[in-house]
């Protein structure tokens, strides 16, 4: 993953799998060489903060190899993640032999069959895709457990996540962010409506600003809609921030005049221009230069 889209995804996928997992990026895989996008495992004691984490906290629920694409992956890079998994659970099993081993003992001497081999959790593979890879579906015989998320045959533990089939909901948010086109444009609306202590906005925004300013160079042409999108979506929120900073300012200067023309505030009347818009603001201090009472400032409530 190079680009500014794929290094987007991948630190989506590992900041948001940080509120319940021990997630890992570009981890080796020795015996290769390749690298994993996201290993995450899961932390027992926090199974509270992946409930609330939507499909996202569903996914690593189990020790979990995490690959996103940006464009619909075929047979071919399937089986290079497939590869991955298999890799990587090779070096699991030598690393638990390792540990179990007695000091001085040579992890290679250690027979993978015997009885006392260390458990170790198969890993899962979840490779996430914009829209639907119609080989990798078929071929590894795919059935669907829920609307934009197809399971291949259990030994596998392959799970394909399709961005483009995603319902609309606050629980696939994070994995929509992923996508391009229509997915990521109803994502980043869906997002800005959202509150401001939502944890998806503490994971996503301040990627979406970092990486708005890191497409600021030439985009490949995979990555135009991906840079175009949060490019626009980054002029949103400095508008917003713009805003907000005019409200409060405008806020706290009608406050100080009120006060200095007519005394101590009700606390409704305090409520009422906390709650105002910009708009509101402005009228306000417009009708303040030539009112006589409060109620000539403000007006009746709405």
């Amino acid at each position: 993953m190079h680009n500014g889209a794929d290094q987007f995804a991948k630190n989506i996928l590992r900041d948001a799998l940080s509120r319940a997992s021990s997630p890992e990026t570009e981890v080796e895989v020795l015996a290769a060489t390749q690298k994993i996008d996201v290993y995450s495992v899961p932390d027992p004691a926090r199974e509270a903060e992946r409930a609330g984490m939507g499909l996202l906290g569903e996914l690593s629920a189990e020790p979990s190899l995490f690959e996103p694409f940006h464009r619909t992956p075929g047979l071919r890079q399937v089986r290079s993640c497939l590869r991955k998994q298999l890799t990587w659970y090779h070096e699991l099993e030598r690393r638990a032999r390792a540990s179990a081993s007695p000091a001085g003992a040579s992890s290679n001497d250690a027979d993978p069959d015997a009885s006392t081999q260390p458990a170790v959790a198969f890993p899962a593979l979840v490779v996430i895709s914009s829209g639907r890879p119609e080989s990798v579906l078929a071929g590894y015989n795919c059935h669907k457990v829920k609307p934009g998320v197809h399971h291949a045959a259990p030994a596998l533990a392959l799970r394909i996540v399709v961005l483009s089939e995603l319902p609309r909901t606050q629980e696939t948010l994070l994995l929509r962010l992923l996508g391009s086109g229509r997915v990521l444009r109803e994502a980043l609306a869906d997002l800005a409506e959202m509150p401001e202590d939502a944890w998806e906005r503490s994971v996503a925004t301040p990627l979406l600003v970092h990486f708005q300013l890191g497409l600021g160079e030439p985009a490949t042409s995979e990555e135009d809609d991906v840079s175009a999108e949060i490019r626009a979506w980054f002029e949103d929120y400095q508008q917003k921030l713009r805003n907000e900073g005019l409200k409060e300012g405008g806020r706290s200067l009608l406050l100080r005049q009120l006060r200095a023309r007519f005394g101590e505030l009700p606390a409704a009347v305090v409520a009422r221009i906390d709650a105002a818009d910009l708009a509101e603001l402005e009228r306000w201090g417009e009708r303040l230069l030539g009112a006589r009472t409060l109620d000539e400032v403000l007006g009746a409530p709405s």
